[in-house]
């Protein structure tokens, strides 16, 4: 790696970037803002062996202009250009202009996060969540090779949706790096608010977080922020950041949030449309570490149920297993250890399940298992006999799912709270709810 130190004596203050070319010459460069792509070819040129009007500077998948200035190009600190030498004539319409795509919503070259437009309107920007920042924070769009991972690629087009960005081999490219003869781009994001490592990928892109240039209400406190989350319905209903983190909170905590087996485990448009499920897991990092933390496992149990799966009955274990589905016998292996029945969820045994009153049971069960209470240790619990009674007549299992349901008054149609069953049965039959249980007993 050559220093570039003819550019840091004469411009003390300015943009340090690295210089990345095709013949293995890297360069760490400090350039003035106000030179033009040319005057940075006829510096490099010799450091590089051959004339200036053989270099060709390419930045974010874009030819740069001669006459381009280094101030419109979006460089940040510590970006990266790359130098690589002429070695044909491109046929057809040259790809320049400004290095980023121009037809993506948010498009626009990343400026400072609280520069506002004219008449004070704030500007469109990417946003990312930074693993570095721990932090949603204004990004920058970035795009290279899918085959050598290098930068030094001309994009046969602008990207003009979010598909095209992230969808891979989306865009065809011609890549620039002697040997490699990669002819697909992909794209990814930096964050704009630190200066990242070379090739960091810290910055996972929020799609649906926008700037509020339509000064759009959210829906639920009917503010108009600044920054909205606009989801995938065809309404494209629109929520602040702050309603949306209250709205995955209280569907966390009752464990309202729906598994997809696509999209894994995720809230829909609370309006209810159709298909506005959020496809981008990612947005659930814009809660708190104690609330994503809690989605993570509440997500991981959910596809061990989906999936056949159960957990260990001990306490302070729950290690999820994945036996096979005709095996009732399961060991918690890599766990604590316990051997236990799948149908009753006690210490294995031979011969028919016993239910907590008694009475058989039939091994024939649900994927999601009954949650079941061994009696002698239930006596030794904590909670007094009137709890304990108070307990046995306000609960009863689903029918379906067997998740412990409480009933605190109201008629005796009854709606499984568990996302994925939703089953509408009856509290006095124990079956599904029928017109004969409305005509019968529904305010019994």
């Amino acid at each position: 790696m050559q220093a570039f130190g003819f550019f840091r004596n004469k411009v003390p203050v300015g943009l340090h970037v690295n210089v990345r070319t095709n013949t293995g010459v890297n360069i760490q460069a400090v350039l003035d803002p106000n030179w033009s792509v040319n005057e940075v070819k006829e510096k490099i040129a010799p450091k590089l062996g051959f004339p200036a009007s053989e270099v060709k500077i390419i930045f974010a998948g874009k030819e740069l202009d001669d006459s381009f200035k280094l101030s419109d190009c979006d460089l940040g600190q510590q970006s990266i250009l790359h130098a690589v030498k002429v070695v044909r004539v491109s046929s057809g319409n040259q790809a320049t202009g400004i290095p980023l795509p121009t037809a993506l919503a948010h498009s626009l070259p990343v400026m400072d996060s609280n520069q506002q437009g004219e008449q004070g309107r704030q500007i469109p920007h990417f946003y990312v969540y930074c693993s570095s920042c721990k932090k949603m924070c204004v990004g920058k769009l970035r795009v290279r090779c899918a085959h050598c991972k290098e930068g030094a690629i001309i994009v046969s087009r602008d990207p003009c949706s979010w598909e095209d960005v992230l969808t891979p081999l989306q865009i065809p490219g011609t890549c620039e790096v002697e040997g490699c003869g990669g002819d697909s781009v992909e794209f990814f994001f930096k964050c704009a608010e630190h200066v990242p490592s070379v090739d960091s990928l810290d910055a996972l892109p929020l799609n649906l977080v926008k700037s509020n240039t339509r000064d759009v209400p959210c829906m639920a406190c009917f503010d108009v922020q600044d920054l909205v989350l606009v989801f995938p319905c065809s309404s494209a209903h629109v929520t602040c950041l702050d309603c949306f983190r209250t709205y995955c909170q209280s569907l966390l905590q009752e464990r309202q949030f729906t598994y997809d087996p696509v999209h894994g485990y995720s809230v829909p448009c609370p309006a209810k449309c159709d298909n506005s499920l959020i496809r981008d897991t990612h947005h659930f990092k814009l809660l708190s570490a104690e609330l994503y933390a809690r989605y993570q496992r509440f997500g991981a149990e959910e596809f061990v149920i989906a999936s056949g799966g159960t957990f260990c009955p001990q306490p302070n274990c729950g290690m999820g297993l994945m036996p096979h589905p005709d095996c009732r016998r399961i060991t918690c292996e890599h766990g604590c250890g316990f051997v236990f029945c799948r149908d009753c969820r006690q210490g294995y045994h031979i011969g028919e399940c016993e239910r907590t009153d008694g009475s058989e049971c039939s091994s024939n069960t649900d994927d999601r298992q009954a949650y079941r209470v061994d009696p002698e240790r239930a006596a030794a619990a904590r909670w007094d006999e009137a709890s304990a009674i108070s307990i046995r007549v306000l609960t009863k299992p689903c029918p379906k799912c067997r998740t412990p349901t409480e009933r605190d008054g109201g008629c005796m149609h009854m709606t499984c709270t568990w996302p994925q069953c939703g089953y509408h049965w009856c509290w006095v039959c124990q079956n599904e709810w029928t017109r004969d249980c409305m005509a019968s007993h529904w305010f019994a």
